[in-house]
């Protein structure tokens, strides 16, 4: 009997990780038909904590598309399978090849009914925790097609039938035009690249045939190759056609909007792809992050070029816009971005999009202009709280701390000069941060879910200001035992508060700052640099002035308020430089 029970628990914990794991080594090509885990459980039939996105919208066969499998709020996976169907329901055929550019993957060949498909799948490679993987698919000829994964968490945990958005396949058609007109591409897509005449993009009739929306204002592409422009015209029932023309080393694209905040908008695309093709893409925006691609929908007549440097296309679409039901009547504020872009995939714009100064209606006859300028009321809250917290806020703190003395034994309503000195600036400066906080809310009209960490640290500074005067004006008298601890608690909280604010402002210029070597970030820099040299002197002159340099400096001259001149000329010259780079962005 001992002898058989430890049999079986040999037997058990041999085969343990077998079960536990399943397939470790992502060797599941037997799994390729249904895409099903032998893992004797169910799948899970909640909504999967995964995502699969692609590079493109489109494709055309022997098109290379970037696939990406990402876990959602942090819940990581540790195998998966990854294949290529035909769109909708369809035979379990994989389509396509993979090649993997991730050391966490590896390629698997399928066999489905007695046919080999060679790299047809992509699977896991150990059972380690995954987070993101992406590989690459070369399209075949064939239809519309969706990426489809299995993704396991754990051994009983797992998801099925995970897919992507539809990849639409480009149905081309042959230009009746000849090759020093531009390209026509297809329903749904990609075109190739074209040495075309650019003067089709033009101009004339804006505002008499056509919207236009161009930066600078009313000027012709056809003519300035630094012309960012758009125009629109209604074609009959068959929608508007659009024309976008902008130089650019990667995209251009036009963003609709119900306001002057990026999110939650409707994005037209021109991006060049890896083989130096433009590319048509429809995506929506959800914030400061990458834009997520859409199919292109009811897009067509799709025409391109590239000549210089200047991208250039024209499409008709009959998609609605989602922003329609919060805009009344069809008005957008319209957004021009362009920037870099990697294999058909964009990045971050260089600089703030041309933003419109009203919201406007494409479809109706006008000409209108641009500008990357931030609201005035945005520009008003950063220059209140640079004033307040790097200008008015640390003269404050650095009288309370360093120039005690002046004013001697003087009094004003009661109180040493350097004491009403003090507590005015610090008042101020609360009263200040108070009025740009308000400003921040009136502009953004809530909440800027855009803004990153900004608006958090902001919330956070603004709470530990009004709580410093309060806790102030409740400190026990100078001779009282507890005095001490209100002392260090008073220090310490200033120092907190200023550490705060000077992040929450470099914060700041990262989201308002469009100068090409970002000189007012540098600045800042050099301001808080500026700061602590500032308090590392006034350190080293208060514990030496004891010395007998310091007695015989004083016959000479009063060392504090030299110092303090010293300092405030210091602080004005950075904090104008400041306030201009604002005014520039």
């Amino acid at each position: 009997m001992r002898r058989h029970t430890c049999f079986v628990l040999v037997f058990i914990t041999a085969t343990f990780p077998v079960y536990v794991l399943g397939y470790p080594n992502g060797q599941v090509s037997s799994a390729c038909a249904d895409m099903m885990p032998r893992h004797g459980a169910n799948a899970q039939t909640s909504a999967a904590p995964y995502t699969i996105t692609a590079s493109n919208s489109t494709f055309n066969p022997g098109d290379t598309i970037s696939v990406t499998l990402k876990s959602q709020s942090g819940v990581n996976f540790k195998g998966f399978l990854l294949e290529t169907r035909a769109a909708g329901s369809s035979p379990a055929v994989p389509l396509g090849t993979f090649n993997t550019i991730n050391s966490q993957a590896q390629l698997l060949n399928c066999n489905i009914d007695g046919s080999a498909h060679v790299n047809s799948a992509v699977s896991h490679n150990s059972a380690t925790e995954k987070t993101e993987i992406t590989v690459t698919w070369i399209a075949p000829d064939t239809d519309n097609i969706e990426f489809r994964a299995t993704v396991v968490q754990n051994f009983g945990t797992f998801w099925t039938e995970v897919k992507s958005r539809t990849i639409q396949r480009n149905v081309t058609s042959v230009s009746p035009t000849t090759a020093t007109t531009l390209s026509t591409a297809t329903q749904q897509g990609i075109s190739s690249t074209s040495s075309s005449d650019t003067t089709q993009f033009s101009s004339d009739g804006c505002g008499i045939r056509k919207f236009c929306f161009s930066n600078p204002a009313e000027c012709n592409p056809a003519r300035d190759p630094n012309c960012f422009f758009m125009s629109s015209v209604s074609v009959g029932n068959q929608g508007l056609r659009f024309e976008m023309s902008g130089k650019a080393n990667g995209y251009i694209s036009l963003g609709f909007s119900d306001d002057k905040i990026m999110g939650n908008d409707d994005i037209y695309i021109c991006v060049l792809d890896s083989a130096g093709k433009i590319q048509v893409q429809r995506a929506y925006s959800t914030g400061r992050s990458r834009p997520l691609t859409e199919p292109l929908g009811e897009v067509d007549s799709i025409t391109v070029a590239n000549k210089n440097g200047v991208i250039q296309c024209s499409f008709v679409t009959r998609n609605n816009i989602s922003t329609a039901q919060r805009a009344a009547n069809n008005m957008y504020y319209l957004f021009f971005a362009y920037g870099p872009a990697f294999n058909g995939e964009i990045r971050k714009h260089q600089v703030t999009p041309f933003i419109s100064t009203e919201k406007l209606d494409v479809s109706v006859i006008q000409s209108a202009g641009g500008s990357n300028n931030k609201p005035i009321i945005i520009k008003t809250h950063g220059a209140l709280m640079l004033i307040a917290w790097m200008t008015t806020g640390s003269i404050g703190m650095i009288i309370a701390k360093f120039f005690k003395s002046i004013g001697g034994t003087k009094k004003i309503l009661g109180k040493n000069i350097w004491f009403q000195l003090h507590w005015s600036l610090m008042v101020l400066t609360v009263a200040v941060t108070i009025t740009g906080f308000v400003l921040a809310f009136v502009q953004v009209k809530g909440w800027s879910y855009n803004a990153g960490a900004h608006p958090v640290l902001g919330c956070i500074v603004m709470g530990l200001a009004l709580i410093q005067p309060t806790v102030a004006i409740c400190r026990p008298s100078p001779d009282h035992n507890r005095r001490h601890l209100f002392n260090w608690f008073h220090t310490f909280m200033a120092l907190v508060i200023k550490c705060l604010a000077v992040a929450t402002l470099f914060l700041g210029f990262q989201l308002i700052n469009v100068a090409p070597n970002r000189w007012p970030v540098k600045v800042m820099g050099g301001f808080v640099a500026w700061e602590a040299l500032a308090n590392i002197m006034l350190f080293v002159y208060w514990y030496s002035k004891e010395m007998a340099l310091y007695s015989t400096l004083k016959k000479k001259v009063e060392p504090e308020m030299l110092i303090l001149i010293v300092y405030l000329c210091g602080n004005l010259a950075f904090l104008i430089a400041l306030l201009v780079g604002i005014g520039q962005t």
